[in-house]
């Protein structure tokens, strides 16, 4: 599911939302209430349980010949083996809103500072697993995170790590 032209998108476990009040995300990293959602180009970001940590990397302009063959793909998500159950059962909804209200923040996400409706009734997401590869995303299920986003972060690759805080703590640690 990714919003039509004119649309943003907010994904939630909870299908009976009928009106969306700005808020400090628990964790929010600037001091703004906002009412969050994303556009077509990150809807993927979110086709997982809201908990479920995830570390994401892509092929963009500027991704030298080493990391996209690295990579092996042009888009990968990666989870833990730990989630791939609530994965695969996480009924997840998708709420769409008209853009105006809305307005970029960081590179990824788009916030209203007032108070949305939906333009409808919470829409069922589906099957996550084939939501990816319909989408031609590759989701890699690993032991743990770290080893993948270690050499993300250090490669040319852009990237986005979601509740990496709800990941297994690192081998070793």
């Amino acid at each position: 599911m990714r919003p039509e032209p004119g649309q943003v998108t907010h994904f939630s476990e909870d299908p009976t939302i009928t009106r969306f009040v700005p808020h400090v995300a628990a964790t929010a990293q600037q001091p703004g209430a906002y009412v969050w959602a994303v556009g077509a180009d990150r809807a993927p970001d979110y086709w997982f349980p809201r908990q479920c940590p995830r570390a994401m990397a892509w092929v963009g302009p500027d991704t030298s010949a080493a990391d996209r063959h690295w990579l092996g793909s042009p888009r990968v998500h990666a989870v833990e083996y730990g989630w791939l159950s609530k994965i695969q059962t996480t009924a997840l909804f998708g709420y769409r809103f008209a853009a105006a209200p809305f307005e970029p923040l960081f590179d990824h996400a788009l916030v209203a500072a007032e108070p949305v409706e939906p333009l409808g009734p919470a829409e069922p997401v589906g099957d996550l697993l084939a939501l990816h590869a319909g989408a031609g995303i590759e989701l890699r299920v690993l032991v743990d995170l770290w080893s993948f986003w270690d050499v993300v972060i250090a490669s040319t690759l852009e990237f986005s790590g979601i509740r990496l805080g709800n990941a297994r703590p690192r081998p070793g640690s």
